[in-house]
């Protein structure tokens, strides 16, 4: 039996973030095309449930990639994503889901190398977590 993809999601910034993005496939740097990526103004725009529905969605692992932190495009735009990523995380952990599921990556538009490392991370973890599996409790 073939292995399942693993489902990751990653919100990307429509600056640096998609930038890198951008960069990264020009630069011919290889990384898993499976990857679904939403673009967004701001990562200070991701809202926690934009996260939660698509772990709901059946997403294995869930990405945010904004500018880096004092570089930001908005200013505290990527200050913001990443408090919101931080409180999606607590909220999975109080439910027994697995808060690595959910990571804050920042990088610069000219930082090709990194998208590939971001995917590759966060593939490895949906791979070795699996599907989120349903609660008895859930409905």
């Amino acid at each position: 039996m073939a292995e399942r993809e693993p489902k990751v999601v990653g919100y990307c910034c429509e600056k640096h973030g998609i930038e890198c993005v951008n960069l990264a496939a020009r630069s011919g740097k290889q990384y898993d095309a499976s990857i679904r990526l939403v673009r967004v103004p701001c990562t200070g725009r991701v809202d926690g449930m934009h996260i939660l529905r698509a772990l709901e969605d059946g997403a294995d692992a869930v990405f945010v990639l904004g500018c880096l932190e004092k570089n930001c495009y908005y200013d505290t735009g990527s200050i913001e994503g990443r408090k919101r990523v931080d409180y999606v995380k607590s909220m999975l952990s109080q439910v027994g889901i697995e808060p690595e599921r959910v990571e804050m990556f920042n990088a610069s538009s000219s930082m090709a190398w990194k998208f590939p490392e971001i995917v590759s991370t966060m593939t490895d973890v949906a791979k070795r977590l699996g599907p989120i599996e349903p609660r008895g409790d859930r409905q």
